[in-house]
């Protein structure tokens, strides 16, 4: 039984794993629970996720990436560990080839970071590949063409913009400002205008039911409950669509300002490309309600969004490592 080859996007809210031959397998929040007076995990993924917020003082959900990069190195190799053991893609004298993603502009030390959690965690050869890259390929564009595209990334903790042409990278930028931000953006917003105390979850779900970042793109409302500052007391209080955009304006600029500084890098040839094939947007943060409009009217170049936006670099690395024979003889000679 030899070990198979796996891609991991470990991004940081959620891990996707790609199994070759098998596609993906696993998709889990990136959340460790761990009981400090013990020292122990006690769960992993999504049953980590359900205690954010809800644990007594001794259990803490630890997110152990913040903005792509791996913040507590031991917890990080813990959870890798778990999940591909779950998996049971080692063989009997082999272990598996990883290929893992990261954002474009980490550092070498980041980088190591990443490769030795992953060799700790029971890989072979660990291959890194950068993220708005693999999403491009998940996403299904040919990026091995002497010709433009430009992908758009928006995970929980980055957003990777990158445009590509003949299979690498011709100018990029990635930004602190993704998923996470914005559920940070609303949590103070209610805070702000209604003295109410929200959890992360919370403000997470306002975003996806009701939250939109274009002017007028969404009319809905939604009731929410939290603690009153001023009172301590449960309260409950009801939001709107056109608040949520107010609240996430500011960190949604930010995305759109990088977004105009890659193309005003890029070669004028590789600009006419993406002015016909348009801005693919990957990652979670693509199903933010209305932003693609945003960004096809503030750059004036069309904007799609890819067929399933979450699972982009997951599937790229899937595509990868049918290739991987090729990669590792670039990579290692």
């Amino acid at each position: 039984m030899f070990a198979k080859d796996i891609g991991i996007d470990l991004g940081t809210a959620n891990v996707l794993i790609h199994v070759k031959g098998q596609g993906i397998v696993l998709n889990e929040p990136s959340v460790v629970a761990i009981d400090k007076n013990a020292n122990k995990v006690l769960a992993v993924g999504e049953e980590a996720r359900k205690m954010v917020g809800r644990t007594p003082g001794n259990i803490v959900a630890i997110r152990p990436l913040k903005d792509g990069v791996i913040a507590d190195f031991d917890v990080t190799e813990t959870m890798l560990r778990h999940f591909i053991n779950k998996l049971n893609v080692k063989g009997l004298l082999s272990k598996p080839r990883i290929l893992i993603c990261c954002p474009t502009n980490i550092t070498s030390v980041e980088q190591k970071a990443i490769r030795e959690a992953a060799e700790k965690s029971g890989g072979k050869n660990v291959y890194l590949e950068e993220e708005p890259k693999v999403a491009a390929i998940g996403a299904g564009m040919d990026i091995f063409q002497p010709s433009g595209n430009m992908v758009v990334d928006i995970g929980g903790g980055t957003t990777d913009i990158a445009v590509l042409s003949m299979g690498d990278i011709v100018t990029s930028s990635s930004i602190k400002m993704a998923g996470d931000k914005f559920d940070n953006e609303i949590l103070q917003y209610i805070k702000r205008e209604y003295k109410l105390l929200i959890g992360e979850r919370t403000a997470e779900n306002i975003k996806i039911t009701i939250g939109t970042v274009f002017p007028g793109g969404r009319n809905e409302e939604m009731d929410i409950r939290g603690r009153d500052m001023v009172s301590g007391l449960p309260r409950t209080i009801t939001v709107t669509s056109t608040e949520i955009e107010k609240a996430l304006r500011e960190s949604v600029s930010v995305i759109v300002h990088a977004t105009k500084n890659v193309l005003e890098k890029t070669p004028p040839e590789l600009s006419a490309d993406i002015i016909d094939r348009g801005v693919i947007l990957t990652g979670g943060g693509a199903l933010l309600h209305g932003i693609d409009q945003l960004l096809a009217e503030e750059i004036k170049v069309p904007v799609l969004v890819a067929d399933n936006p979450m699972d982009s670099v997951a599937v790229g690395t899937g595509i990868m490592l049918e290739n991987i024979d090729k990669i590792s003889k670039r990579k290692f000679g």
